[in-house]
């Protein structure tokens, strides 16, 4: 597998973002090839489809205040966040544990970072229909059929630093069953499915970086997908009843966002 950073102009809100990573492309002499899929850092999706938001526009409410104040964050950040969140169920210091769109995560998504200085970036209001509305540009002006992965950071319990994660993806087939087959010494698989579409996210999310690298598209090549028209964005989801995570923290109080 081959992994390239393109690298962008800064992009704003309302940009064609297919045009600008093709020109991009081009300008890096790089050209898409049929399987190639393109990993898209979920912020510049959310830019140019306007999902910013002012912080000084935000009226906190009594509930943000309060969660403001216990877990050291500003009111107007943290009402954005529960008006993002399904649920929350507690924080640490400038940190709360959310789910939204059937992912723990922190904050919802919302970001302070590489965004205009007193406005923060939400995720895209539907990741999977931004990936394959990108996937289908980019197929009508090249020609070529691949893959879309809208990605993110994410954090894993007791594990320092962030990874990467799939918010939306197109174009191929983004688990693996492991369930039907065995292993080296013939014994049955009963559980395990490998989540291909967060492994590549990941390996672009090395590449894009957290900062200032300005590398919001990762080109994918030889990656071990099978390509598919029709992508069940459910596939990737277990039930918070089932999840071994979710399942203790719905035994715990939480708090609702809405």
């Amino acid at each position: 597998m081959q992994l390239f950073g393109v690298s962008t102009k800064l992009i704003k809100p309302g940009d064609n973002l297919v045009k600008i990573i093709l020109e991009a492309l081009d300008k890096q002499k790089l050209e898409i090839q049929d399987g190639d899929l393109l990993a898209i850092a979920s912020k510049v999706v959310a830019t140019v489809e306007g999902r910013l938001k002012k912080l000084s526009s935000m009226e906190p409410s009594a509930k943000a205040k309060k969660l403001a104040k216990q877990y050291d964050l500003e009111p107007s950040f943290v009402e954005i966040v529960l008006q993002e969140s399904k649920l929350i169920y507690g924080g640490v210091s400038k940190a709360l544990l959310t789910l939204r769109d059937n992912v723990l995560t922190a904050n919802a998504g919302v970001d302070q970072k590489n965004v205009s200085k007193g406005y923060v970036a939400l995720w895209p209001k539907n990741s999977q229909k931004s990936a394959e509305k990108i996937r289908k540009e980019i197929e009508k002006r090249t020609g070529k059929k691949v893959g879309v992965l809208i990605i993110d950071s994410r954090v894993t319990p007791l594990r320092m630093g962030t990874t990467g994660i799939a918010l939306g993806m197109a174009g191929f087939e983004p688990v693996k069953d492991y369930r039907l087959d065995k292993d080296l010494y013939g014994n049955s698989i009963y559980i395990t499915r490998h989540a291909i579409a967060d492994d590549i996210a990941s390996a672009a999310h090395l590449m894009m970086g957290e900062s200032r690298e300005q590398t919001p598209v990762i080109l994918v090549r030889n990656a071990p997908v099978k390509l598919s028209e029709k992508v069940n964005p459910k596939s990737t989801i277990i039930p918070a009843k089932e999840c071994l995570f979710t399942k203790l923290l719905l035994q715990k109080s939480f708090t609702e966002s809405r």
